[in-house]
């Protein structure tokens, strides 16, 4: 897969919201002033207030406490992104290596702030996280039966990758409680990993 996304040192290397994807690229510019730059990379500590809040913006999702999305910041920062829109936080996908099964990234939660929605930042976070953990060759994460673009962001990623999608219920409404929809497994893979 082609990388859309440079990490050197923790440094963060911006990216055009449109790249052009015939070729790699490390560093981009915006010389139209047009469209807003954006950058995927691992989040920090200081990231864990955006997390949180985004996560509350995104709708649908289960938000943790602050807490929580601290924590996630310091202990998973290799296994999840954040973007940002000319600096601002739009977007994050957590993520972990299963203790299980090494070679597979579980993504835990996707969010897409309101400004960054409708601009493929979802799908282009999710490529550059896959490509920034090195050995994995399968990507799960579940999601409820009515989540739309959930659905159609994991089929389309499997798409781009030319890889297997499968998927099954893994928890029950019942196991879940409170009105719960149950979350169904999706295992995407093998992959090509390059990172």
């Amino acid at each position: 897969m082609l990388s859309t996304t440079a990490f050197c040192c923790d440094r963060r290397i911006p990216l055009l919201r449109l790249l052009d994807m015939t070729a790699a690229t490390t560093e981009t510019s915006n010389p139209s002033g047009d469209d807003p730059e954006l950058v995927i990379a691992p989040p920090t500590v200081d990231d864990g207030p955006a997390l949180h809040r985004l996560a509350a913006e995104a709708g649908g999702l289960d938000v943790n406490t602050r807490y929580a999305y601290l924590i996630w910041c310091r202990d998973f920062a290799a296994t999840s992104v954040i973007a940002t829109l000319d600096g601002e936080p739009a977007g994050f996908v957590s993520g972990f290596r299963r203790p299980e099964a090494p070679d597979t990234l579980l993504v835990w939660q996707v969010a897409v702030g309101p400004a960054a929605r409708g601009r493929g930042v979802a799908g282009r976070m999710l490529d550059a996280l896959f490509d920034q953990v090195p050995g994995v060759t399968h990507m799960e994460t579940t999601v409820t039966p009515d989540n739309d673009a959930s659905n159609a962001m994991f089929r389309s990623f499997a798409r781009r990758n030319g890889a297997n999608f499968s998927h099954k219920e893994l928890f029950t409404e019942r196991q879940l409680g409170d009105g719960h929809e149950p979350e169904f497994l999706y295992r995407i893979g093998p992959i090509p990993n390059e990172g």
